[in-house]
């Protein structure tokens, strides 16, 4: 799977983040709470993620994480946002609420794809979507692991690329997601250093095209 089909997978659930939750949540309040707190009080926020690839198990039967990316995320809701690779490769996908820009820098190339009914049962819905989410998804408390309250959510289209995500908080704040794709494949992604609603101009988010860069229509 090249880098760029894994960054566009993840965003558009076709082809994701996090955000900051109000701090005030209780520590002992369930992950749905937390969640519901967050969904209705986070309109904008920006941080740093770590993403992984689970590999297949070796002859042992122990799984194997991918080499981590990473990089920076902004975001204000409803479809807008900059996700930035920076690590081990540089790699952008910008929204402005209408369409999704996705740059290769190794490339010169930019991707254009209309946001659309796409974003509404993806996981990048979760985190830059309107605040409907169980419009598109059931969600259901999943237990508590390394210290976590998680929350599952499992998209009600069934033609979705991802089957069940996962998402694991603490004191309000997102830490975690965990997404399990139709081919049994799963991501993880943490987050760190939230910053809820910070200032962002009204044109923050509109799409710079980078000169010289071929351009391909989706």
């Amino acid at each position: 799977m090249t880098k760029h089909t894994i960054a566009t997978k993840y965003i558009i659930g076709a082809a994701s983040v996090a955000c900051s939750l109000l701090f005030a949540a209780s520590a002992s309040a369930s992950a749905l709470e937390q969640f519901k707190t967050f969904a209705a009080g986070t309109k904008s926020a920006k941080g740093e993620f770590v993403q992984r690839q689970v590999k297949k198990a070796d002859a042992g039967g122990k799984a194997k994480l991918s080499t981590p990316a990473s990089g920076t995320f902004e975001f204000a809701r409803p479809g807008k946002f900059i996700w930035t690779y920076l690590k081990p490769y540089e790699q952008l996908l910008q929204a402005d609420g209408e369409q999704l820009y996705i740059y290769d820098k190794d490339l010169s190339q930019v991707t254009i794809k209309k946001l659309g009914d796409a974003l509404g049962s993806s996981p990048a819905a979760i985190l830059f979507g309107s605040n409907d989410l169980e419009k598109n998804f059931t969600l259901a408390e999943a237990g508590t692991r390394d210290g976590l309250e998680w929350l599952k959510a499992t998209p009600k289209a069934k033609d979705t690329t991802f089957d069940e995500i996962t998402i694991g908080l603490r004191n309000g704040v997102p830490e975690a997601m965990e997404l399990r794709d139709s081919f049994g494949q799963t991501s993880i992604l943490s987050f760190k250093n939230f910053q809820k609603n910070p200032s962002l101009a009204a044109n923050h988010f509109k799409f710079v095209m980078p000169k010289g860069a071929d351009v391909i229509k989706n």
